[in-house]
């Protein structure tokens, strides 16, 4: 198979999805890939539905938070090292300073959030 090898870390309660019991704290798994892959085959052979997944980063670099995960389509190369926290744990202590944005994050992370200029009834002061 003309393929890549990749190293998958699931931490937390997502220590499971590697083969390790519940009450493990991290897991790790060497998955071999046919070239092109992107990281929802990562998801898809490690039975990891994408919505448990909190924080990702992929080779250091911040790529999906809960509820934004610009990272699905994100091709894969050799060597690469990804990590899955579970949606429950804490930002990983070595990015306490702030993490490198992977470029599909760094993207959808541009776009400009919009406020909201109307007021709910039942949160206006009377």
């Amino acid at each position: 198979m003309d393929g890549i090898s990749v190293e998958v870390l699931l931490y937390g309660p997502l220590a499971r999805y590697g083969g390790e019991p519940e009450n493990a704290v991290c897991a790790s798994r060497k998955i071999e890939l046919p070239r092109g892959s992107r990281l929802r085959d990562v998801l898809k052979i490690v039975d990891l539905p994408s919505e448990e997944r909190g924080v990702t980063f992929i080779n250091g670099h911040l790529s999906a938070m809960p509820g934004l995960q610009p990272d699905l389509d994100r091709l894969l190369a050799e060597g690469d090292r990804i990590a899955f926290f579970h949606l429950k744990s804490m930002w990983p202590f070595q990015y306490r300073h702030g993490a490198a944005l992977d470029p599909a994050l760094q993207g959808a992370t541009d776009r400009p959030f919009h406020a909201r200029t109307d007021t709910p009834k039942d949160s206006q002061h009377q």
